[in-house]
Protein backbone atom coordinates (compact mmCIF):
# COMPACT_ATOMS: atom_id res chain seq x y z
CA UNK A 1 0.00 0.00 0.00
CA UNK A 2 1.17 3.45 -0.64
CA UNK A 3 2.05 6.19 2.04
CA UNK A 4 2.01 9.72 1.26
CA UNK A 5 4.97 11.88 3.03
CA UNK A 6 5.05 15.27 3.72
CA UNK A 7 8.34 16.95 3.19
CA UNK A 8 9.29 20.61 4.62
CA UNK A 9 12.02 23.00 5.01
CA UNK A 10 13.28 22.87 1.61
CA UNK A 11 15.36 25.35 -0.69
CA UNK A 12 12.91 27.06 -2.91
CA UNK A 13 15.47 25.87 -5.65
CA UNK A 14 14.18 22.40 -5.19
CA UNK A 15 12.33 21.07 -8.05
CA UNK A 16 9.87 17.84 -8.47
CA UNK A 17 12.91 15.83 -10.38
CA UNK A 18 15.24 16.69 -7.59
CA UNK A 19 12.93 15.39 -4.76
CA UNK A 20 12.11 12.16 -6.65
CA UNK A 21 15.57 11.66 -7.04
CA UNK A 22 16.44 12.34 -3.52
CA UNK A 23 13.23 10.05 -2.51
CA UNK A 24 13.89 7.24 -5.15
CA UNK A 25 17.33 6.01 -3.59
CA UNK A 26 14.52 4.80 -0.58
CA UNK A 27 12.59 2.95 -2.88
CA UNK A 28 9.90 3.36 -5.70
CA UNK A 29 8.03 6.64 -5.90
CA UNK A 30 4.74 6.95 -7.42
CA UNK A 31 4.64 11.02 -7.34
CA UNK A 32 7.05 14.13 -5.70
CA UNK A 33 5.88 17.56 -6.00
CA UNK A 34 7.04 20.09 -4.67
CA UNK A 35 3.56 22.89 -3.66
CA UNK A 36 4.08 26.28 -5.30
CA UNK A 37 2.08 29.81 -5.06
CA UNK A 38 -0.39 30.00 -7.50
CA UNK A 39 0.05 33.33 -8.54
CA UNK A 40 3.72 33.79 -8.29
CA UNK A 41 4.60 30.23 -9.36
CA UNK A 42 7.45 30.29 -6.13
CA UNK A 43 7.68 27.34 -4.09
CA UNK A 44 6.32 27.17 -0.80
CA UNK A 45 8.99 25.52 0.71
CA UNK A 46 7.49 22.50 1.10
CA UNK A 47 6.22 19.08 -0.96
CA UNK A 48 4.89 15.73 -1.20
CA UNK A 49 6.17 12.58 -2.19
CA UNK A 50 3.95 9.34 -2.21
CA UNK A 51 6.22 6.29 -2.09
CA UNK A 52 4.88 2.83 -3.59
CA UNK A 53 5.28 0.50 -0.22
CA UNK A 54 4.70 1.47 3.39
CA UNK A 55 7.98 -0.07 4.17
CA UNK A 56 9.45 2.10 1.78
CA UNK A 57 7.91 5.44 3.14
CA UNK A 58 9.24 4.15 6.55
CA UNK A 59 12.37 4.07 5.34
CA UNK A 60 12.44 7.29 3.43
CA UNK A 61 11.10 9.06 7.33
CA UNK A 62 13.84 7.12 8.83
CA UNK A 63 17.14 7.86 6.72
CA UNK A 64 15.61 11.49 5.23
CA UNK A 65 14.40 13.45 8.12
CA UNK A 66 16.70 16.07 8.90
CA UNK A 67 19.36 15.64 6.21
CA UNK A 68 20.54 18.07 4.36
CA UNK A 69 19.10 18.60 0.83
CA UNK A 70 20.26 22.17 -1.37
CA UNK A 71 21.77 23.45 1.93
CA UNK A 72 18.66 22.64 4.20
CA UNK A 73 17.99 20.56 6.54
CA UNK A 74 14.57 18.60 5.45
CA UNK A 75 11.71 17.06 7.68
CA UNK A 76 10.28 14.26 6.51
CA UNK A 77 7.10 12.57 7.69
CA UNK A 78 4.24 10.68 7.00
CA UNK A 79 1.86 13.32 5.72
CA UNK A 80 -1.94 14.35 7.61
CA UNK A 81 -5.10 13.76 5.54
CA UNK A 82 -6.07 16.98 3.89
CA UNK A 83 -8.52 19.25 5.64
CA UNK A 84 -11.74 20.01 4.43
CA UNK A 85 -11.89 23.75 3.32
CA UNK A 86 -15.24 24.41 3.27
CA UNK A 87 -15.68 26.29 5.85
CA UNK A 88 -14.65 29.62 6.42
CA UNK A 89 -13.60 32.20 4.15
CA UNK A 90 -14.66 33.03 0.61
CA UNK A 91 -17.94 35.01 1.39
CA UNK A 92 -18.37 38.49 3.31
CA UNK A 93 -22.54 38.90 2.43
CA UNK A 94 -24.19 39.62 5.36
CA UNK A 95 -27.73 38.61 5.90
CA UNK A 96 -30.21 41.24 7.73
Amino acid sequence: MAMKLYVGGLAYSVTDKELEELFAQQGKVVSAVVIKDRDSGQSKGFGFVEMAEDADGQKAIKELDGKELSGRSIVVNQARPQEDRSSGGGSFRKSY
